[in-house]
């Protein structure tokens, strides 16, 4: 049976984008797109069995109709083509209230063939080319939902924390007493497990959030355990195997060394015995990149300097979003041409300058510091924190010629 695993697509993040004047939309809308289309593609052209997507189909609870139809438009592709499609809800995809419907329940509600969604924790059973799999679905559940507000009075958040793992954990176990050992089963859960490696969703956290320990999901009853939340790719366990499949696309610089993508996933039988094989898809995702250079102050062409840098990782910078992190002196900020770096940089997808102008202490001597020193010893301290070298020592020369004429 072959399985395809990823999550966190947060339709909707539009930061560092523009609008495409031919569409209409924004640049990253399109990039978000374009990272789904590779998973839908690959999905068709190698006939797998099931599509699995761990939460947060888009950035917000209540996405735009653009955002709802430009998914849709995936979801029917896969639908056409036979592919069962299960979608778990996650955090971002919760509404502000009980009783509310998610954006994802339309396709329940329109009866969409072959999509199942996972919008309570239960035990699903999905009929596929491959034959028939178990889901356990573990969405992202609200704190009300588990804990009254009478059994979260007066207490701390690590002790609310500790409550809402013992309520998680007993929902886990009580979906893998309930599943049936003769056909395949996978745990999809959104969900933050401890120590995992964090990324980018860190700048989109809603609030203070429970994290559930790796023992709690690593159940022995699944024979893998899909997992989505963290934006991070990475593998937690083996024996299952428990998976982050990270975010489809990069979502900030949190992201930038992260390779993207998606886990596709085998569950075979071996000699009676049913294993999950896994491997890592990487996809064509937007490249992120950040440029660094500390300019020194004795650098008499601060923009040539830099010049060289961004020529040396042209490669790096073509169609990418560029950070230019910039550290200049004060004393030279004045020589640093920034339209000739701007222009540079035309090649960026997108481009962002920080400078940071460091202001020099002024040269402070106390009386005691002053026994014994010449005025041109002074002289050559103060010249030598202000100015490059070659002017500090032009400026000296003149400066000790009227000390010796004064003389």
């Amino acid at each position: 049976m072959k399985i395809i695993h990823f999550a966190d697509l947060h339709l909707g993040v539009e930061n560092y984008g523009h609008i495409n004047p031919e569409t209409g939309l924004s640049s990253r809308l399109e990039d978000y797109l374009k990272a789904l289309d590779q998973v839908i593609d690959y999905a068709l052209e190698n006939e797998v069995d099931l599509v699995l997507f761990c939460g947060d189909a888009y950035k917000t609870r209540e996405p735009s109709q653009t955002h709802q139809r430009e998914f849709a438009k995936r979801i029917k592709r896969l639908s056409m083509g036979g592919i069962p499609l299960f979608l778990l809800i996650g955090n971002h995809d919760l509404p502000n209230a009980l009783g509310r419907a998610t954006a994802i329940e339309i396709f329940d509600t329109l009866s969409v063939p072959d999509v199942y969604i996972g919008n309570r924790p239960g035990l699903y059973r999905v009929r596929t080319r491959g034959g028939e799999i178990q889901i356990a679905a573990l969405p992202w559940v609200r704190r009300s939902a588990l804990l009254s507000k009478e059994d979260t009075r007066n207490l701390s958040f690590n002790q609310i924390n500790e409550r809402l793992q013992m309520a998680l954990n007993g929902i886990i176990k009580e979906l893998a007493s309930q599943v049936d050992k003769a056909i395949p089963s996978i745990l999809a859960a959104h969900v933050w497990v401890l120590n995992a490696r964090t990324g980018s969703e860190k700048s989109m956290s809603i609030g203070q959030e429970h994290m559930l320990l790796l023992g709690s999901i690593a159940n022995p009853s699944f024979d893998y355990v899909a997992l989505g939340h963290i934006h991070k790719s990475q593998v937690l366990n083996e024996n299952p195997p428990v998976i982050y499949s990270g975010s489809l696309e990069r979502l900030d610089f949190g992201d930038e060394q992260d390779e993207k993508g998606f886990y596709m996933v085998n569950i075979v039988d071996e000699a009676g015995q049913r294993k999950a094989t896994y491997k890592f898809q990487a996809i064509a995702a937007r490249r992120f990149f950040t440029l660094s250079l500390d300019l020194l102050p004795q650098d008499s062409d601060p923009t040539a300097t830099m010049l060289q840098k961004i020529e040396a990782n042209r490669d790096k910078i073509s169609d990418a979003v560029v950070r230019l992190e910039i550290s200049i002196p004060s004393v030279i900020s004045n020589r640093f041409r920034d339209n000739e770096i701007r222009n540079q940089l035309k090649d960026a997808y997108y481009l962002t300058i920080a400078k940071d102008i460091k202001r020099e202490s002024r040269l402070r001597l106390g009386k005691e510091a002053l026994k014994g020193v010449t005025p041109l010893d002074a002289l050559k301290a103060y010249l030598g924190s202000k100015y490059p070298s070659e002017r500090a020592k032009t400026l000296l020369e003149y400066g000790e010629k009227l000390i010796n004429d004064e003389s």
